[in-house]
């Protein structure tokens, strides 16, 4: 976030004056990495997890065996939790390429729909009319395994999806046919029927023009100097869930009517029926079937991708208007092997000011004194990390697997924030139990979490009776203050998110006593609510006069100073027991 503002809008800032000697904020989360299928590297909005099913899939095969990405677990666990609203971003190796329609001689990308060409002398010319298809996302139906060859509909591993064409109509008097998206793997007597488009026409003018009814759009990743954005390509809305129209070739009309019109006449032949398959897609998650279980992760393999392969959707999530989420987590990720990528995950957080990235430090069997190490390289309020990973049964294979604590964390928030507030830790035995897990990695000793939590290391203990349960609320910031706690560093992030709302509504209106009242009436009441729910211990407000200067309002700003003392956590309970003799008076 800028420091000052250039072009009009609302510049939130903080000051931390507490270092020791709605809109409510939208209950979030971002998880980046590799899934089944679905949108690459596009963020997309999930709110369930049967829709990120249905977008994302579930399990990938490995040998005879099927399992959950590390997306996917996460997903799981934080829609368990309680978690509203999910925001996935898909990774694959490499850039993302759809597959291409290929077949016969006359397949899709060059059908056969003549033209007749009117020229301006009489005669008769006649073009070829053809069209392309392109898939939206790799592994879109049979998980990694995509049909290569159109032969016999055999399923190999390979780069193309599984998916085929049929053209099973056509009408030479309109000139239309109709057009089936088939299950790669099926046969012309057992046809699985994906999608379905009647009456298409190569005509533009006609309202069932091909790239109409399909739809032609799809979105790449651009950047813009030093900005990452999703760009739209295409000019009509996509309508199929599978493919998009990605060239039409249309002749160029040569006979010109008595006003000047050019005009072209669609009729002779159509494309022959027949099907054909796609092939030629990039973007593989992975190829051998290596590092599914996420213990072998390295640091070239998380999963089947590389790590290089996050950087592009990091960047992209620093759109804090398109992109809202409270805290965000790259299961995978590991600081001790991918140093940069998790970096700019925690930079990523501190730029936007309105989330917490949850970051993983050590792979598994790692030592408590590696996490120590890891930790100390870091030193933000926007970050935490969490020891040691967890053991759960992988729903895909039914076989327990481990997983890195960023795969949970998300959902203990989500939790926290569903069953209280905020700014209550996520942590202890009420909000901070983990749900679906087997084991922890090492069952901690109470030296061992004062270890982890001198070094801003969240443990996560073993308590037998009370489950596994995370056990510390530390942010990484190094130096001692209010906001070395995630459940401060989480209320700023809720008031700042309600506050800049109230203001966005009062950018372009006049700084008078009026406006200043508008913003103080909303404000107020909120921060109330917020201390009777045990946000703060106190508040107070100032914009008047007093820092709305003269100077200031000619400068075309506006200015509110709020004044925070938020709660503490009883994180360290002293009781003292004192035992005394018979017939002693109880001090008061």
């Amino acid at each position: 976030m800028a420091e000052t503002l250039i072009s009009p809008g609302v510049l939130a800032r903080e000051n931390d004056q507490s270092f020791v000697g709605g809109r409510p904020v939208t209950y979030g989360a971002a998880i980046i990495g590799p899934a089944v299928k679905g949108p690459v590297g596009i963020p997309t909005a999930v709110s369930s997890f049967s829709q990120y099913e249905s977008i994302f899939g579930s399990t990938v095969e490995s040998g005879s065996q099927y399992y959950s990405y590390l997306n996917s677990i996460a997903a799981r666990n934080y829609f368990s939790q309680g978690g509203e609203g999910l925001l996935i971003t898909r990774v694959v190796t490499g850039s993302f390429s759809g597959a291409v329609t290929s077949g016969s001689a006359e397949g899709v990308n060059n059908s056969g729909i003549d033209a007749i060409d009117i020229g301006v002398n009489g005669t008769l010319a006649y073009e070829k009319q053809s069209f392309e298809l392109k898939t939206l996302s790799e592994g879109v139906i049979m998980n990694n395994y995509q049909l290569t060859s159109s032969a016999g509909g055999t399923l190999v591993s390979g780069s193309a999806d599984n998916l085929r064409w049929e053209i099973n109509s056509s009408n030479t008097a309109s000139g239309n046919f109709s057009l089936l998206i088939r299950r790669g793997d099926d046969t012309s007597n057992a046809r699985t029927v994906l999608e379905s488009y009647n009456d298409l026409s190569m005509d533009p003018t006609a309202p069932n023009y091909i790239a109409k009814a399909i739809g032609d759009t799809y979105f790449t990743i651009a950047t813009d100097g030093s900005d990452t954005y999703v760009k739209t390509n295409g000019n009509y809305p996509q309508a199929s869930n599978l493919v998009y129209v990605s060239a039409v070739n249309t002749p160029t009309p040569g006979y010109f009517d008595n006003d000047g019109t050019a005009k072209v006449i669609f009729t002779g032949s159509l494309p022959a029926i027949g099907s054909g398959s796609f092939t030629d897609a990039t973007g593989n998650n992975f190829e051998n079937n290596t590092a599914l279980f996420n213990e072998n992760i390295t640091a070239d393999d998380i999963q089947g991708i590389g790590a290089n392969d996050y950087t592009q959707s990091i960047a992209l999530l620093n759109n804090t208007d398109l992109y809202d989420f409270n805290v965000i987590a790259a299961p995978g990720l590991i600081k001790s092997l991918h140093s940069s990528q998790v970096t700019s995950l925690v930079s990523l957080a501190q730029n936007r000011t309105d989330c917490i990235a949850v970051v993983d430090i050590v792979p598994y069997s790692s030592t408590i004194n590696a996490a120590v190490t890891q930790a100390s390289g870091f030193d933000s309020s926007y970050a935490a990390t969490y020891w040691p990973w967890l053991q759960t049964v992988d729903p895909g294979s039914g076989q327990t697997v481990w997983a890195p604590p960023s795969t949970y964390i998300p959902g203990v928030y989500a939790f926290t924030d569903a069953s209280s507030d905020p700014w209550f830790a996520p942590a202890g035995l009420i909000r901070g139990s983990l749900g679906n897990v087997v084991r922890a990695e090492r069952a901690l000793t109470s030296g061992n979490r004062d270890t982890l939590y001198v070094a801003n290391v969240n443990p996560i203990a073993t308590f037998p009776g009370n489950g596994i349960v995370v056990f510390g609320q530390k942010t990484l910031q190094k130096r001692a203050s209010a906001l070395d706690r995630v459940n401060v560093r989480r209320l700023l992030i809720a008031l700042k998110s309600y506050i800049s709302q109230v203001s966005d509504n009062l950018v372009f209106e006049q700084n008078t006593i009026s406006t200043r009242n508008n913003f103080l009436s909303q404000v107020n009441p909120y921060l109330e609510s917020v201390q009777q729910r045990q946000g703060l211990y106190a508040f107070k407000v100032v914009m008047d006069e007093t820092n709305n200067t003269p100077d200031v309002i000619d400068r075309n700003q506006l200015v509110g100073q709020i004044f925070l003392q938020p709660t503490k956590t009883a994180e360290f309970i002293i009781l003292d027991f004192n035992v005394l003799p018979t017939g002693a008076t109880f001090p008061d």
